[in-house]
C-alpha cells in the first residue's frame, strides 16, 4: 500500500529502496514490525535502474556486435552488423522494468510495509518529513531509521562544463544514437565499461584520465594490459592529462582543452569522474548526523551513525560502491538486530568485477597492497594464452595473477583479467573463505578443458616471475 497518513509512527523507517533497504524492509516486516520505506525515484535503487542491470544488458548487446565483427576469425562469413540503438535501449528497458516491478510488487503487497514515494528529510532524530511526489508534505516518526540513499555521478569543476550538454552514467543509458566520437573523462570502472561498449557499437572513443594508469587502484601490470587491450580495439587512451576547459565548437561538437593547450574534439562527452553521496536533501544536521568532508555518512563497524538508532547502509556511507556490498550491509544490520554485536564489516572480503571484455575479477590484496602490508609474499602470474580453453575459444587476451603468503601458504588475493575473470576470481575467493592453502588448488584435479584447470598452472608459477 502507498502511505498517505500524516504524523504516523512506525517501528522502523527506511530511506531508499536499494539493495540494502528493500530486503531490510522485508526482514523487519517478517518480524511483525511496521515499516515505512521512502523512495524518491524508482524502487530498486541505482543498481537496478541506473547501474548494473541496464549497463550489463547493453554490454551484452555490444558483445554480440563484437563477435559478429570477429566471425571471420572462427571461419564464419557474415555481413557487418547494424546497430539499432532504439532496440538496444528497448531491450534494456524491458529487463530493468521487470526487475523493478517485481521488487516494488513485493513491497506493496506486504501488509507490514508502507511504501511512500517522495523526498525524505530529517526534522530531528526521530521524525522524518516527506515531500510527496504529489507536492503534499507528510510527517512520520520512529525509534529506528536506516539510510540507504546511495550516490549519484560527481561533476568536476571545469571551466565551461555548465554550458555543455554532457552525459553521465545515468543519461548515457538512454542515448538512442551511436556517437560519432565519444569523449570520456575518467579511466575508472564506469569509463572503461562504457568506452568499450560504445566502441563495439561503432563509436570512435577517447578516454582521458589525469592519473598515470587506468584503474588507479590496480597493479600497474594489470592496468597496462587493459590499456593494451583497449588500444588493440581502437580506443584512444590518454593518461596524465588534465582538462582545463570545455567548450562547444559551434558545429554541434565538444572541445576539450587540456593543460598545455592540447585540444581534443568529439561529438559527445561522458563524465565518469566518480560519485558523490545522496545526502544533500536529507537535512542530516537537524538530526546531528555526522558526515565526512565529502558528505558520506560516518558509521562504525556495525553501520551505526553517531546518533543512537540511526544507521547508514550502502554507497551513502562511503567505502566500496558495489551492489553486493550494500546487500551485505543489510546482512550486518539483520544479524545485529537479532543478536546485538554479532556482526561487523571489519575483515569482510570485497570481491568485485569490472565488466569490460575480458573481465577483471578482483579479491583480497593486489601486489602493491601486499607489499605495503609487510608480508612475505609469493606472486604467480600467467598470460591467458597459456590456457587451453581460452585458446580453443580464441579469447586469449589478459592475464591471471595471484598473491600468496609464503609463510602460511594461504591465498591473499588475485587479479584475474581474462575470459570469465569474475567467475574464476570467485573460485579463488571460496578457497580464501575456507582458508585453504594454495596447494589445494595447485595439486588437485579440475576438468579438462575448462578455465578452472588454469588454477593448476597459475599456482605452479608462484615465484617464477
Amino acid at each position: 500500500m502507498t502511505g498517505q497518513n500524516s504524523n504516523k509512527s512506525f517501528d522502523a523507517i527506511i530511506i531508499g529502496t536499494g539493495q540494502a533497504g528493500a530486503p531490510l524492509a522485508e526482514f523487519l516486516a517478517g518480524k511483525g514490525k511496521s515499516v515505512a520505506i521512502i523512495e524518491k525515484h524508482f524502487v530498486g535503487g541505482s543498481c537496478i535502474n541506473y547501474g548494473c542491470t541496464p549497463s550489463k544488458s547493453m554490454i551484452a548487446s555490444a558483445k554480440i556486435s563484437y563477435f559478429i565483427n570477429r566471425a571471420k576469425d572462427y571461419g564464419i562469413r557474415t555481413s557487418k552488423p547494424k546497430i539499432d540503438m532504439p532496440k538496444v535501449i528497448k531491450r534494456k528497458k524491458k529487463i530493468v522494468e521487470s526487475f523493478r516491478n517485481r521488487k516494488e510488487k513485493r513491497l506493496i503487497e506486504n501488509k507490514n510495509i508502507t511504501l511512500i514515494k517522495g523526498i525524505a528529510s530529517f526534522v530531528d532524530q526521530r521524525n522524518i518529513s516527506i515531500t510527496l511526489n504529489e507536492g503534499v508534505t507528510q510527517n512520520i516518526s520512529t525509534e529506528k531509521i536506516f539510510i540507504n540513499t546511495g550516490g549519484r555521478p560527481a561533476i568536476p569543476s571545469i571551466q565551461g562544463i555548465e554550458k555543455i550538454d554532457y552525459l553521465t552514467s545515468t543519461s548515457i543509458l538512454e542515448l538512442k544514437e551511436v556517437p560519432d566520437h565519444l569523449l570520456i573523462l575518467g579511466g575508472g570502472y564506469i569509463g572503461l565499461e562504457f568506452g568499450q561498449m560504445f566502441r563495439r557499437f561503432g563509436s570512435e572513443v577517447t578516454i582521458i584520465d589525469h592519473n598515470d594508469q587506468l584503474l588507479k587502484r590496480e597493479d600497474k601490470d594489470i592496468a597496462d594490459e587493459i590499456k593494451k587491450i583497449f588500444e588493440e580495439d581502437g580506443i584512444n587512451v590518454l593518461l596524465n592529462k588534465n582538462v582545463e576547459k570545455i567548450e562547444e565548437t559551434g558545429k554541434g561538437k565538444i572541445r576539450l582543452i587540456l593543460k598545455g593547450k592540447e585540444k581534443i574534439t568529439g561529438t559527445h562527452l561522458l563524465i565518469a569522474a566518480g560519485h558523490v553521496p545522496n545526502t544533500n536533501e536529507l537535512n542530516l544536521s537537524a538530526a546531528g548526523i555526522e558526515t565526512d568532508e565529502k558528505g558520506y555518512i560516518k558509521v562504525n563497524d556495525k553501520l551505526e551513525t553517531n546518533v543512537q538508532g540511526i544507521y547508514a547502509l550502502g554507497d551513502v556511507k562511503g567505502g566500496p560502491a558495489f551492489t553486493h556490498i550494500s546487500y551485505d550491509d543489510f546482512r550486518i544490520i539483520r544479524d545485529n538486530l537479532d543478536n546485538p554485536n554479532s556482526a561487523s564489516i571489519n575483515g569482510r572480503f570485497i570481491p568485485y568485477v569490472v565488466f569490460i571484455d575480458p573481465q577483471l575479477g578482483r579479491i583480497g590484496l593486489n601486489e602493491k597492497e601486499a607489499k605495503r602490508s609487510g608480508k612475505n609474499i609469493l606472486v604467480g602470474k600467467i598470460p591467458m594464452s597459456y590456457i587451453a580453453r581460452a585458446i580453443e575459444v580464441d579469447e586469449t587476451r589478459g592475464l591471471m595473477k595471484v598473491i600468496v603468503d609464503a609463510d602460511t601458504e594461504e591465498i591473499l588475493g588475485c587479479s584475474i583479467l581474462g575470459i570469465e575473470g569474475g567467475e574464476l576470481m570467485a573460485m579463488i575467493q571460496i578457497a580464501m573463505m575456507g582458508k585453504l592453502k594454495y596447494t589445494a588448488l595447485k595439486e588437485k584435479i579440475f576438468t579438462h578443458p575448462t578455465l578452472a584447470e588454469s588454477l593448476n598452472t597459475l599456482f605452479c608459477n608462484l615465484g617464477k616471475m
